[in-house]
């Protein structure tokens, strides 16, 4: 579509499939999901900008579930691919906040979108909308969500609605429960809905089949979520408590008075296993910093966490930890012990309760928040390697196969499959440390 307003804004944008569908939507819910590249977040922020041109004095939210994560991401597609001719005539201009109003873009007929975190929501929850749109929907949880269609009431349009834009989950997250009772609509997003990767005629252009060769490089269900947009769990999952929205974190200030923690896995064709954690004054768990790779000894693997940690002159750059969690291989920990410079302490292997420590761990508790996390970025390096087999390089990637173990006729045992698990066997030492009282009791008769 094309539009000319009085202001001499011009608007290019080819709305397909999906896209097309959500410009008739009139639903107070909608959510845009499908795979990645589709065109999800450009089709809602076109939305929102063509509805602030045509509707002075509206207001509009653009949210995330982090501010920090909103100002890298969607708000270069906006003012690149969405609002570049307006932003450039004046039409729309940037409003850096103040102590009362959330900073956003301001237009020219009195309309304003604000954008925000749900990480500091006070001054986004203070204004009223008549439209919203939440990108990476699945980083919100239905507290946010609901929490934010109350917003939905300054009645400048004759209709109110908020938008999410997200790739498929899990199969019973709270997004595809919401759509499937009825209470929201989704609109499900193809490839072939976006004119940068997709010809009219279905044939790919050259970005699009540079895309698509990345995501045919994906396995398992990160393939199924992000090439074939289905919402698909492992079978077997172990882990089924497991949610991006409540249980990855975007990176903090980790303060100092926090204890911190080292647990190891080691391995050399397999993955080894460096995690380092904090732990708050509430006992909850947070993997901040990885190192996951193959091929290299303990001795330099040791040498690594050692810079990461110390200075050149043998002092700290944080906190020391209180222990260093290990598997039991003797030389293995002695070579640690001597390159690392600290003491290692044997850790509880008991799989069953180990795995049902951590899944408690993972459970919301009563203040709403569950009691471990893994920051996002926490890898130091990806393994080229690793990549390039199309394994796992990190916990985080872990999680989402592993699986219990089959037995022959379909019986499902109580132990995981002994595959790709290196990096939840260390967090599971690290829980059993706090949770079982380290390691276990050992009789000799």
């Amino acid at each position: 579509m094309t539009t000319a307003l009085d202001q001499d804004a011009v608007v290019r944008y080819e709305p397909r499939g999906a896209a097309r569908d959500l410009f008739k939507a009139r639903e107070s819910e909608v959510f845009m999901a499908g795979p990645a590249g589709t065109g999800k977040s450009l089709a809602s922020l076109f939305r929102l900008h063509l509805t602030a041109l045509h509707n002075p004095d509206a207001r509009f939210l653009i949210v995330r579930k982090t501010a920090v994560s909103l100002g890298s991401t969607t708000l270069v597609t906006y003012e690149k691919k969405v609002a570049a001719d307006a932003l450039a005539r004046g039409i729309v201009k940037w409003f850096g906040g103040s102590a009362r109003e959330a900073p956003g873009y301001r237009y020219s007929n009195g309309a304003k979108i604000n954008v925000g975190g749900m990480d500091k929501p006070e001054k986004i929850m203070s204004a009223e909308y008549d439209l919203v749109f939440a990108d990476e929907a699945t980083e919100l949880t239905i507290t946010d969500w609901e929490s934010i269609g109350t917003r939905l009431r300054n009645g400048r349009l004759s209709w109110q609605q908020q938008i999410g834009a997200c790739n498929p989950s899990h199969p019973t997250h709270w997004i595809k429960q919401r759509c499937d009772q009825g209470t929201a609509r989704m609109l499900v997003s193809r490839h072939r809905d976006n004119p940068a990767y997709v010809n009219a005629d279905g044939t790919f252009t050259e970005a699009g089949r540079a895309y698509f060769a990345k995501l045919d490089a994906l396995t398992g269900v990160r393939k199924l979520r992000l090439r074939d947009g289905t919402w698909a769990a492992a079978e077997g999952l172990i882990y089924e408590e497991f949610d991006e929205a409540l249980h990855l974190l975007d990176p903090f200030t980790i303060p100092d008075s926090w204890t911190r923690w080292i647990s190891v896995d080691f391995g050399f064709t397999n993955p080894a296993v460096i995690q380092w954690w904090a732990e708050d004054g509430d006992g909850r768990l947070y993997l901040y910093r990885e190192i996951y790779h193959t091929r290299r000894l303990v001795e330099d693997l040791a040498r690594q966490a050692k810079r990461i940690m110390q200075r050149s002159d043998g002092t700290w750059r944080e906190p020391r930890p209180r222990a260093v969690i290990c598997d039991h291989d003797a030389e293995d920990r002695a070579t640690l012990e001597k390159h690392l410079g600290l003491s290692t302490t044997p850790a509880n292997k008991s799989v069953s309760p180990g795995i049902q420590a951590v899944k408690t761990r993972l459970k919301v508790a009563g203040d709403g928040r569950p009691r471990v996390f893994i920051v996002r970025g926490a890898l130091v390096e990806r393994d080229p390697e690793l990549d390039a087999a199309r394994k796992p390089c990190s916990t985080e990637e872990e999680i989402t196969g592993y699986v219990w173990a089959t037995k022959p006729g379909g019986t499902t045992p109580e132990v995981p499959l002994k595959e790709n698990d290196h990096g939840l066997d260390a967090k599971r030492y690290m829980v059993a440390e706090r949770d079982l009282g380290g390691r276990p009791q050992v009789r000799f008769v």
